[in-house]
């Protein structure tokens, strides 16, 4: 296929340019987070601050075009140093694990400002996201400059006694592939994207202002979430870097939304919020500690998201409590056609075709938080493969045992659990299907949310543009892995209906029909043959070791979101239990439109064993954390003396 380049001299230049900035920028928010966290002396910390302005400012004067960038590089530096003078003694712990509603019930008390809220998690994001021995959490890829002043108007507003909606002035992270009309880049963690904001909000940033929000930053993710290379490693990516897991910073977060998960484990935020084709929401809540809420398809506005796939791509929160996460759910969904995402309208793969139509939408889904909502709940187990996916790569017995202490645990709060694999029913096996709609979908979807942008080497470009601009950017693209899916959906034969050789022939709408069935005779069957309110599953194995040189090749034993991806149903991840002091969570699995069933379960299970709240991270360099030092050869006193072995032992 002939390659085509937007990727010219000037457009070159331009990129120069806006990485110099963002290089030097990201050093300012670098200098002064570590002013904080290593508490040196703040003023000749802030005269490096001050060239570092000086060295942005010089390169600004280049070009009237980068007018506003300047702006919002000044804006940024402010209120780093405005968020030093709070975080001189460590990171500010006062409104850690605060819900939603405790945070509003201080707020209409009058004991707490959104402004103090925000400036709360700015000073957290400042000691914990850029410090430490493996740099931090490093899941924040952007703040945004106009955060406090967003805050200060949430405040007036509430003083005035108009409340927007159940977030307003509730500090909200999202993930760096939704678009924000604002001083922020979408990015989707790579410079291909990176230039002129976004024109327009995407539907989920409008419905976040609309309810009150106030939009603090963009999270890192694993570049092009997680679509560009087989040989990925999750939560880097070329502009963010690699993003670490609170629990332990040697571990990975899992992606590709790696930050949002992240983020909202550390208390960079109240909530933030992550997108899924099949496993990038509930697999960083697994690995990071926290639920996650992958919606329905249609549910949610995929509207000004960067895009794999039109089928199964949609977008959902990363919450400490079921409750918030069903708060932000009702926020950002569309209940009806927002006129920009057709899905909005209509109903995921899985129902198509079977007469099933879209149900009256809730607008509050915390009616449905019960603590008991285990008690009397039928419930459908598969073990989603977690023996391992490979015979000779088994997967640890302690992981197994913790997923049968899980099952043993939801008896307990009065469930009646089903085996599933037990009573020999076996969920469709659609082989290659979904990576090639994936694949086919993606290069479309892809080209068609480029032409909504202006101002990037990518805008009005195709898949084969972004091709080529990684191919010059190397350096910063691709220092660690290829971009091997790049080219393999690139290569895909035109036509929906045109038998693709690197599938044994299969189509599009071949493989399309297979995902249908997936949901009709998978989850869909189960559900109804055994009279289930959902199914219950291992969300992941915990996380892995972070390993820029190996990848994340061999790291996923099993995992159960692949079960609901091609039909696009949701899933609510919840923390379970923890293996040697890393979170392992389960997931609820149901039909389309069954959010409101799966609410219930969760917070049933999370009433009854309140995993997250008693084990928050401790940002460990590793884990585990003990048994791992062994003697030393200085100070221990254990030794050996041969003449020992001649005494008289006691029978044992």
């Amino acid at each position: 296929m002939r390659m085509i380049s937007l990727v010219h001299s000037r457009s070159s230049q331009k990129f120069g340019l806006l990485g110099r900035l963002e290089i030097a920028g990201r050093d300012v928010l670098r200098l002064t987070k570590r002013s904080l966290s290593k508490k040196v002396h703040c003023l000749s910390n802030y005269l490096i601050v001050a060239e570092k302005v000086r060295t942005i400012m010089s390169v600004i004067k280049f070009t009237r075009r980068f007018y506003m960038m300047k702006k919002i590089l000044m804006a940024l530096v402010a209120a780093g140093l405005s968020v030093s003078l709070q975080a001189q003694n460590g990171a500010p712990a006062q409104f850690n694990e605060a819900t939603i509603a405790q945070l509003q019930a201080k707020m209409r008390a009058g004991t707490l400002t959104s402004v103090e809220l925000t400036k709360f998690y700015l000073a957290r994001i400042a000691a914990l996201d850029q410090s430490g021995t493996d740099g931090g959490v490093n899941a924040i890829i952007e703040l945004n400059p106009d955060a406090l002043a967003i805050a200060q108007q949430m405040d007036d507003l509430r003083g005035q006694g108009t409340v927007l909606g159940p977030l307003h002035g509730i500090p909200v992270l999202i993930k760096d592939n939704i678009d924000t009309h604002d001083k922020m880049q979408t990015t989707a963690g790579s410079f291909a994207l990176f230039g002129t904001p976004a024109p327009k909000d995407s539907t989920v940033a409008a419905n976040l202002r609309l309810n009150g929000a106030v939009i603090l930053g963009k999270t890192n993710l694993s570049e092009w979430a997680n679509f560009r290379s087989f040989e990925s490693t999750s939560g880097w990516s070329g502009r963010g870097g690699q993003t670490n897991n609170p629990y332990a910073l040697d571990r990975n977060p899992c992606g590709s939304s790696a930050g949002s998960g992240a983020a909202a484990s550390a208390n960079f935020a109240t909530v933030s919020l992550g997108s899924e084709t099949d496993g990038s929401i509930v697999c960083p809540g697994n690995a990071n500690g926290v639920v996650a809420l992958k919606p329905t398809v249609g549910l949610v506005s995929r509207a000004g998201v960067v895009p794999i796939s039109h089928t199964q791509d949609t977008v959902g929160p990363h919450a400490r409590t079921v409750r918030d996460a069903a708060i932000t759910l009702g926020a950002i969904q569309s209940r009806t056609f927002d006129g920009r995402d057709p899905a909005t309208g209509g109903v995921p793969l899985g129902w198509q075709g079977t007469g099933k139509t879209r149900p009256l939408i809730p607008a509050d889904y915390t009616q449905f938080i019960d603590p008991n909502g285990l008690k009397g709940a039928r419930l459908g187990l598969t073990r989603a493969g977690i023996e391992g996916f490979d015979p000779s790569n088994p997967t640890p017995q302690s992981i197994i045992d913790a997923f049968d202490q899980a099952v043993a645990t939801l008896r307990a709060a009065g469930a009646t659990v089903i085996d599933l694999d037990a009573q020999g029913f076996t969920f469709p096996n659609t082989g290659n299907s979904e990576f090639l709609v994936l694949s086919y979908e993606f290069r479309q979807d892809v080209r068609n949310y480029f032409a909504t942008r202006v101002g990037v080497p990518v805008a009005n470009g195709s898949l084969s543009t972004a091709i080529q601009f990684n191919r010059a950017h190397a350096d910063v693209e691709m220092p660690f892995f290829n971009q091997d899916i790049f080219i393999f959906c690139a290569s895909l034969a035109q036509g929906p209906d045109t038998p693709q050789p690197l599938f044994g022939g299969l189509t599009y709408n071949e493989a399309l029909q297979k995902d249908h069935i997936a949901g009709v005779q998978g989850i869909d069957k189960a559900l109804k043959q055994f009279n289930l309110d959902a199914i219950v599953a291992p969300t992941d194995n915990p996380a892995w070791e972070t390993d820029l040189l190996y990848s994340d090749t061999g790291r996923f034993y099993f995992a159960s979101s692949g079960l609901a991806a091609p039909p696009g149903y949701p899933i609510i991840q919840v923390p379970a239990e923890m293996v040697l002091q890393t979170p392992m969570g389960i997931s609820f699995i149901g039909t389309a439109f069954s959010e409101p069933t799966l609410i219930k379960l969760a917070s049933g299970w999370e009433s009854f064993t309140q995993v997250r709240a008693h084990n928050p991270p401790k940002f460990l360099d590793n884990t585990p954390s003990t048994h791992i030092n062994g003697t030393n050869p200085i100070r221990d006193t254990d030794t050996v003396n041969p003449a020992d072995a001649n005494k008289k032992h006691r029978r044992l």
